[in-house]
């Protein structure tokens, strides 16, 4: 059975200034700026949530269904994704608005000034998952990723409404969204995805404690950087899973998004919960060795030396049994 991966596609114009932005400040003119930089690098990378774990999921040879929203300008990133084993029927094209981006300028000092325009990730709530289920068949699993909130919580609803089992991942939306939406996102989710903020801002706005949570999720999956991964369940032990330790970390963005595409791969294959754990530490790690949320490669050969390393023979030939070639 399909998953099913809603949530933002965007890209990303990253530029770099050799200067400081400080130093074209003029003091008593801060109400009135007009400021142009000239740049001397510009990187546009395929990036959103959605999207990035859409990609790493094609990777591991699950042929994920994307829904999200997107513009005219998505022709050549549709046919990146489709190369990557990404069904991308279920997109929808906005008529009006360009695909979301995120425009940012870094100078010598790591100082950004940065935009993001949501463009026609506001017609993700358009989109309806009845005739997505209809086309690929009932989803093994909907993920709610960051997107546009009133697209998420249609989505999260109509997940009860249909009996769709559903990965809650609000990310960067907890930080807008209020106590009543956050509990609506989680309640009944299957997965829950959060980051030790985000954990800990989820619940400061919905009153709960991490008990209550578990009590209506399955499983809580909180990333902890280079310090793992952690599982929680109710009436269970934790459970931790050590990162993978990258040979050259370059770009910590989209590590998350392939953290979370290794644990719902090995979810999909019928693995425990330990080896969805490591097999998301391990994709994880070989996303942030390059610069690009979707510019990793998952070799299989060195991809599973490395894993053996790590957490050992046996585990290494579990995921290898469905790692593809």
């Amino acid at each position: 059975m399909p998953v099913l991966v809603t949530g933002s596609i965007a890209t990303d114009h990253l530029m770099t200034f050799p200067g400081k932005f400080t130093e074209q400040f003029v003091e008593g003119q801060m109400e009135r700026v007009s400021l142009s930089f000239l740049v001397d690098d510009l990187v546009l990378h395929r990036g959103g949530a959605g999207a990035n774990m859409a990609f790493g999921l094609g990777l591991l040879g699950l042929q994920p269904v994307l829904v999200g929203a997107v513009g005219s300008d998505f022709a050549d990133y549709e046919a990146w994704l489709g190369r990557h084993g990404v069904d991308t029927a279920s997109v929808h094209w906005s008529e009006l608005k360009h695909t979301a981006r995120f425009v940012c300028t870094t100078d010598s000092a790591n100082n950004q000034i940065a935009s993001f325009y949501p463009g026609a990730m506001s017609e993700a709530s358009l989109i309806e998952l009845a005739p997505v289920a209809q086309r690929v068949g009932t989803p093994d699993l909907v993920v709610i990723g960051p997107n546009d909130p009133t697209a998420m919580v249609r989505h999260t609803q109509e997940c009860r409404d249909r009996g769709y089992p559903f990965a809650a991942d609000p990310s960067q939306q907890l930080a807008f969204a209020d106590g009543d939406m956050i509990r609506e996102l989680v309640d009944g989710a299957e997965v829950l995805f959060s980051n030790e903020y985000e954990a800990a801002l989820l619940l400061q706005k919905t009153g709960w404690t991490a008990d209550e949570v578990l009590a209506r999720v399955g499983t809580w999956v909180t990333t902890r950087g280079a310090e793992g991964v952690l599982a929680r369940r109710q009436d269970a032990e934790p459970l931790s899973v050590k990162a993978v330790v990258a040979t050259k970390p370059v770009e910590p963005t989209g590590g998350g998004d392939a953290l979370r595409a290794g644990f719902l791969a090995a979810r999909a294959w019928g693995l425990g919960l330990e080896r969805a754990l490591q097999l998301g530490s391990a994709v994880a790690t070989a996303a942030v060795e390059v610069t690009g949320t979707q510019e990793y490669t998952l070799a299989r050969g060195a991809f599973l030396r490395r894993f053996a390393e790590t957490f050992g023979a046996e585990a290494a030939d579990e995921v290898g049994a469905h790692l593809p070639g």
